[in-house]
């Protein structure tokens, strides 16, 4: 009966140990994805930011709707050349 109970301990021991080590490693790499994927948000929110700034810039401050003025709509080709091409 003594040698059932020290190999069912040995057996509760290795299998604590692998437990242990699978729950180690699942641990540490969902931390290893997380900083990566935090890492690339970060980079992506990055670039989003820059592009914002840069289209602002571009747009002067303005939405994408106010661009044209909508008296331009209504002109002839010769208005619109007469105003705005000559110069």
């Amino acid at each position: 009966m003594n040698i059932i109970k020290i190999i069912l301990a040995v057996l509760g021991i290795v299998f604590g140990v692998i437990a242990f080590f699978w729950l180690l490693g699942l641990i540490s790499s969902l931390l290893w994805y997380g900083f990566w994927v935090g890492l690339l948000a970060a980079v992506g929110y990055g670039g989003y930011r820059m592009f914002r700034k840069a289209e602002d810039r571009a747009l002067r401050g303005g939405s994408a709707s106010a661009l044209g003025n909508v008296s331009d709509y209504d002109m002839s080709w010769e208005e619109y050349e007469g105003k705005y091409l000559s110069k």
